[in-house]
């Protein structure tokens, strides 16, 4: 094809954020759309053998690659013979992939006849010799390459540091947040949202199934957290859309209740783009993901989230005529095979009798029954759950004495017996794991036993020593937020006067029922490490009372 001939020419411009963002002032109002145009269309005009067919403009793409609307319309349109010469301001406005950049312009392009032409770089596929096809082509896709993935490390680095420090970067909130207005890295909750997250929390703890909580909110005419975001008017896309109008389901129930975001811990860089070049998003491991803490307002409480999180581990199913599980279903536990029990219903003669039996006997697969009746069941931890509400209500007493008497962190944690026995085990092993030097020197033991006993002693030394920590930041917790406020006293004793075992006492007293063979119980209560810690106050308490009296 001659000079004289006339081509029909694309105009393609592009403009992508990171351009905006990172090329400076004077480069951003060069490489704008307005400029661009204005730029090809003086060429044009100074050209006679070019004519305009099309403009094909793409803002706010990446040129990392080409999967971008318009350039794929504008590659079309040459396929389909109507555009038979693409001119763009400069070779990054094309693409800043050099491969894939280099193979359109050197192969595809020439083999469907169609001229190339980067205005500001002087190049001009009918009129390139040898040296610009060869080296100053390549060399520049090379270098918009480079720039392409210079940026993206630097805005990968950016987004690092900002997650390591709590700030919100992702364009949507979890469903029960909205970004503050006055900061677009931070969170505040979104009242209406944050209802129906707790709602939705209330209501396992009550023995809902997730399907039945799902069934629940579609009833009542809830939106779902994708609905409702449209509904705001946000452009809102997820890779779990399955229909037109979507749903609550037992999966989107699920996923609110396992979120940490609910604590007012922020979670984020659950996924990455594989690289600069490509779109696609993989998620990351669990334990790659960023967690800080007490970066926006809690919607639940962190009782009500453990409970939630123990329930889920043996999450109960309704029954045929309920929505919600049994009462103890996620609570009773076989106490040798770890299976959970299941409910069974006998009817003779007009009576019925409800028992709990092993789940792995009920299935022929070992173990034995551990048989329990029901209502035996219910009268003996009912009991024990008033035993110890009674029990933290006195410790509440005795905590406001002490309090008054200025106790303060290091003689709770002096006194404490269990924290004292821990170091002293430390204590013991620490001396034998010195001891095995002098041993090794006067030829007791040789260089193998002294490394498989040094091994064995520094890791029981590095678990006490951890024991002790957690220790101690059980009493620090009591310090810093009071008895009250650990054990949920308040919420505890409004129980104190009521005549019968419910869903919502028993899950939030109780963790697990062990039932044994011969029906005796074993009882886990929430706070089961924590209990012995009131227990050293109220001791603190009874001898310095008993001091008192003396004097």
């Amino acid at each position: 094809m001659s000079s004289r001939d006339i081509y029909e020419t694309a105009l393609y411009l592009r403009l992508s954020k990171d351009d905006a963002d990172s090329d400076g002032g004077k480069k951003t109002e060069s490489n704008s759309i307005g400029s661009q145009r204005d730029i090809l269309r003086a060429y044009v005009q100074s050209h006679e053998d070019l004519r305009i067919y099309d403009i094909y403009i793409d803002d706010g793409y990446s040129g990392a690659n080409f999967e971008r609307p318009d350039f794929e319309r504008m590659m079309a349109d040459i396929r389909a013979g109507k555009v038979n010469c693409v001119l763009v301001k400069d070779l990054s406005r094309f693409g800043r992939d050099y491969i894939e950049a280099g193979r359109l312009i050197q192969k595809t392009f020439p083999a469907l006849n169609v001229r190339f032409i980067a205005v500001t770089d002087g190049f001009d596929s009918l009129f390139a010799d040898r040296t610009d096809n060869s080296l100053i082509l390549p060399v520049k896709n090379f270098v918009n390459d480079s720039y392409c993935r210079d940026i993206s490390i630097k805005v990968k680095a950016q987004q690092t540091v900002k997650r390591k420090e709590g700030k919100c970067i992702s364009a949507f909130t979890v469903y029960g947040y909205k970004k503050n207005p006055e900061d677009k890295n931070s969170l505040i909750i979104d009242e209406y949202a944050a209802d129906i997250v707790r709602k939705i929390f209330a209501w396992k703890i009550a023995g809902m199934s997730m399907a039945a909580i799902a069934e629940k909110l579609n009833a009542t005419g809830i939106l779902s957290p994708m609905e409702y975001k449209r509904s705001l008017g946000m452009k809102y896309h997820s890779g779990f859309e399955g229909s037109s109008t979507p749903k609550w389901a037992a999966v989107s129930v699920k996923r609110i209740l396992v979120n940490p975001m609910y604590l007012g811990t922020m979670v984020q860089g659950k996924q990455e783009k594989i690289n600069y070049k490509v779109k696609k998003r993989i998620d990351k491991p669990r334990e790659e993901w960023v967690y800080v803490e007490n970066t926006h307002e809690a919607i639940v409480s962190d009782i009500d989230f453990l409970t939630v999180q123990d329930l889920l581990k043996f999450d109960g199913r309704a029954s045929n005529h309920t929505d919600t599980a049994n009462l103890f279903s996620g609570i009773l536990i076989c106490a040798d095979c770890k299976a959970p029990m299941v409910k069974r219903i006998n009817s003779y003669k007009g009576t019925k009798k409800v028992f709990y039996i092993c789940q792995t006997k009920n299935k022929s697969m070992g173990c034995s029954r551990h048989s329990i009746e029901e209502g035996l069941l219910k009268r003996i931890v009912f009991k024990e759950i008033k035993k110890y509400l009674e029990l933290m209500a006195s410790y509440e007493e005795t905590a406001r004495y002490l309090e008054q008497m200025n106790v303060n962190y290091d003689q709770v944690v002096e006194y404490d017996s269990q924290i004292a026995s821990l170091q002293a085990e430390y204590s013991k092993y620490y001396a034998l794991k010195s001891s095995l030097f002098s041993d090794l020197k006067e030829g007791l033991i040789d260089k193998k036993e002294f490394d498989e006993f040094h091994q064995l002693y520094e890791r029981k030394c590095n678990e006490l020593e951890n024991a002790v920590t957690a220790q101690k930041k059980i009493i620090k917790d009591m310090f810093q937020n009071g008895v009250a406020a650990i054990f949920q006293l308040e919420k505890l004793k409004e129980n104190l006067d009521i005549q019968e075992l419910d869903r919502e006492l028993l899950v939030t007293a109780i963790r697990r029922v062990f039932i044994h063979e011969d029906k005796r119980l074993e009882i886990e209560f929430r706070f089961h490490s924590e209990i012995d810690k009131p227990g050293v106050l109220s001791r603190m308490y009874h001898e310095k009372t008993s001091v008192q009296e003396v004097v």
